[in-house]
């Protein structure tokens, strides 16, 4: 019998129970995977508090993010067989030993990247890409701010920016994550425990401020966001670490300065199979590259998986984690 995290109920991480799990055979356009390495995230966490609510309900296999081998290959699949390396980006069910999955919901993973970093890098990577490439398309010249510069989508982010020509403004909470995001592409990163970041936007721009915000921390920080943004620029927000960002008339841009204003998802702009296969392609190519490198800087065992959530919470981990099956 093999083994996966399960959630029954709403909670903190003691609710991320190790049990025996059977992952069935796969059906037509299904495969049978072996997970190598599992991705942390923080949709991990907010399935597991409640925040969103579990897709399908409970008992919930947590985690969207992960690479392995395939074991078997159902019906009607003529482009993978046992053997093959694969990765993804899902919604949940990572969070196990091994899983069935839709054939057309994981792509292969080349040479020269690893599973470790494929797992690390699938949701945070295209996350990234299409942040960078489809909501805002950053070029050279552009000014962008990204908060919580040191987590996983943050370094990846960081680095491919500055490779597109971009001036890139970061946030973070202590000295360490300030020098570990200057060394993944960011040219300036504010202590926002120390200074109000606004401020420090003004003051590093000139007073000409950001063309785009990039901001998954939510409620802490809008909509001080807002006022970081060039008349024009677009507020992008795509994660809500302290909490959602609170209703607001929409009239608030207009006073900003006719700005535009989203709320993306990775699993709406890779919905489609060609977008999908086109994300993971542009991330597997600026890695291997070697313009953004994809380093792994917290490891623990999926059985580990709470201890896991408590530091990844409690802003004790930087950069990407996985879990080892």
């Amino acid at each position: 019998m093999f083994k996966a995290i399960r959630i029954h109920a709403h909670g903190g991480p003691e609710v991320l129970t190790y049990e025996d799990a059977d992952p069935g055979q796969p059906g037509s356009g299904q495969i049978l995977v072996r997970h190598t390495a599992i991705g942390l995230n923080f949709i991990d966490v907010y399935h597991r508090s409640g925040l969103y609510q579990p897709p399908g309900g409970f008992p919930l296999i947590p985690g969207g993010e992960a690479a392995g081998v395939v074991v078997e290959v159902g019906a009607d699949i003529d482009w993978l067989k046992p053997g093959d390396r694969i990765a993804y980006a899902v919604t949940t069910g990572a969070y196990a030993e091994q899983r069935v999955i839709a054939a057309d919901r994981v792509v292969k993973v080349p040479d020269g990247i690893s599973d470790e970093q494929a797992a690390a890098m699938m949701l945070k990577g295209m996350t990234a890409e299409y942040l960078l490439r489809r909501t805002f398309k950053v070029k050279a010249g552009d000014t962008v701010l990204y908060h919580a510069a040191a987590g996983g989508v943050g370094l990846i982010l960081g680095q491919w920016a500055k490779h597109l020509g971009a001036t890139v403004i970061g946030t973070a909470s202590s000295a360490d994550k300030i020098e570990l995001a200057k060394a993944h592409g960011f040219d300036h990163v504010i202590n926002y425990r120390e200074q109000d970041f606004v401020a420090g936007v003004l003051a590093i721009t000139g007073g000409k401020k950001c063309d785009v915000v990039y901001d998954s921390v939510g409620n802490d920080t809008f909509p001080a966001s807002l006022d970081c943004l060039k008349p024009l620029g677009m507020f992008a927000s795509f994660g809500q670490s302290s909490g959602p960002v609170p209703p607001f008339s929409m009239s608030l841009l207009a006073q900003k300065g006719s700005l535009f204003a989203t709320r993306p998802t990775l699993f709406v702009y890779n919905a489609r199979r060609e977008d999908l296969e086109a994300s993971a392609a542009a991330l597997f190519d600026i890695v291997l590259s070697g313009a953004v490198k994809i380093k792994i800087n917290q490891r623990y065992a999926l059985e580990d998986a709470g201890r896991a959530h408590s530091d990844l919470e409690g802003r004790r981990t930087t950069g990407t984690t996985i879990l080892i099956p």
